[in-house]
């Protein structure tokens, strides 16, 4: 994972990226919680829903990036926000929901990372988890193509692993159902109206893009970024309007304790 993240370059695509926190957390079946975490909380975007859905909670946010978590203060100063790292927090007292939009991807050991999430929560409550599913698609294959064919392709090679394929929805259904009450899987692949391959790159050099483009500097950055654009200019034709349409595959998880 990235050491830290820019708020304000994640937050260019708000509402897009703000869209999988809504639905997911449609599908949290709990009507009240007194006790709620925001595990990789970001910018707040995705701990204002929670607010707003569970009024009367005391809200955690949790996040490595110290930018992200400065910009979540200020948007929600009513809540509490701490740097801690997904994989090894701990709680001061049992959750009744951890909700972990875009963040476990980059968090390896999911068979034992996500029965120690379910153990954090108090009876009843709820892991509402979503990851981005999109390793295969166009924006990202052209990612490690890029690097792996350049002058940069050594000081990169670790950045063509800084996240791997996610299992089937099966695997995490037995990872999940031994220590759960109801499990519910699924995919959504959203497709987004963009100005553009432009905006496509703009859209991932705040998320996806960061592992490949943080280490190269000045030029080599600018060669880099030119040399992924031109990668997805066949993958990705301009529609009837002259907007590219980027397919976004998520894969959501509800488990309740």
């Amino acid at each position: 994972m990235p050491a830290d993240w820019n708020a304000s370059q994640y937050l260019k695509f708000e509402d897009e990226r703000t869209r999988p926190s809504r639905d997911l957390l449609a599908q949290v079946p709990r009507t009240d919680a007194a006790f709620v975490v925001d595990l990789g909380c970001g910018p707040g975007n995705s701990t204002e829903l929670l607010a707003a859905r569970f009024p009367a909670a005391e809200v955690l946010g949790l996040d490595t990036s110290p930018d992200m978590l400065a910009a979540a203060r200020t948007r929600l100063p009513q809540a509490r926000f701490e740097l801690a790292d997904a994989s090894t927090f701990t709680l001061p007292k049992p959750a009744d929901l951890i909700f972990a939009n875009a963040v476990l991807q980059w968090v390896p050991e999911h068979a034992a990372l996500l029965p120690r999430l379910l153990s954090l929560l108090a009876p009843g409550g709820v892991l509402a988890v979503q990851m981005p599913d999109n390793l295969d698609e166009p924006s990202h294959v052209a990612m490690r193509e890029t690097a792996m064919a350049g002058p940069w392709a050594e000081k990169l090679e670790r950045a063509t692993r800084a996240r791997t394929m996610l299992p089937a929805p099966g695997a995490y259904y037995d990872m999940l159902a031994p220590h759960a009450g109801r499990v519910d899987i699924w995919h959504t692949i959203y497709n987004h109206p963009l100005d553009g391959v432009a905006a496509i790159v703009e859209w991932v050099k705040g998320t996806g893009l960061r592992p490949f483009v943080d280490p190269l500097e000045g030029d080599e950055r600018v060669q880099f970024l030119e040399e992924y654009a031109a990668r997805l200019v066949d993958p990705y034709p301009p529609r009837v309007d002259g907007k590219v349409l980027l397919a976004f595959p998520r894969l959501f998880m509800v488990a309740v304790r």
